[in-house]
């Protein structure tokens, strides 16, 4: 368990900060503007749960995708830890996003997307207000993802962690549909249609 007995500690006055192990690193470096990113995406989670609090009336629908985007929200968490500790640095064991994870939210999407109309067309985002926030969600973690692999290209990255967020971002897509009436809500692309 975390214990945050201060909030500020003046450590980043001067455009640094700390990564997992200590490790001093300028607040623009790569791998603080991804797991940043990741940080956004789960606040958009968070906007997205407010908005299915108030808009989804079907009780066990709501409950069943809340338990969702929760138990998402905290690996999110976990995604950032793993981001913050550079990968294959000596030291204690770090928090790292595992399979299951991954393969969890692969289950929610087959299961999903079994039960959503078929795809004629790309969507706008939109439709319902939970949804355009899944999508807003779905768009930020697309961003991390680009961030995470761009600091592969430099620095050690989890595969798994990278896997996962590539999930994520379906993972949101299909939630987007199903609350948009399983697909009926959605706004479909119409290529060339506002000529």
């Amino acid at each position: 368990m975390v214990t945050l007995t201060r909030i500020y500690t003046r450590g980043g006055d001067k455009g640094e900060t700390s990564l997992g192990r200590g490790e001093r690193v300028a607040k623009h470096d790569p791998r603080v503007e991804a797991y940043g990113t990741v940080d956004e995406a789960n606040s958009v989670l968070g906007l997205a749960r407010a908005a299915i609090e108030r808009t989804v009336k079907n009780d066990a629908l709501r409950g069943h995708v809340d338990d969702m985007l929760k138990r998402i929200q905290n690996d999110l968490f976990d995604l950032g830890a793993d981001l913050c500790t550079i990968e294959g640095k000596a030291g204690e064991q770090a928090l790292r996003i595992v399979p299951s994870q991954t393969e969890r939210l692969e289950r929610e999407i087959d299961a999903m997307n079994g039960e959503l109309s078929p795809l004629t067309s790309f969507i706008l985002p939109g439709g319902s207000e939970a949804a355009a926030w899944l999508h807003l969600g779905r768009t930020v973690a697309r961003r991390a993802e680009r961030d995470m692999t761009a600091l592969a290209t430099q620095q050690p990255v989890s595969p798994e962690a990278i896997k996962y967020i590539n999930r994520l971002s379906d993972h949101l897509f299909v939630l987007a549909r199903k609350l948009n009436d399983n697909g009926g809500s959605d706004v479909l692309w119409v290529p060339g249609g506002s000529r």
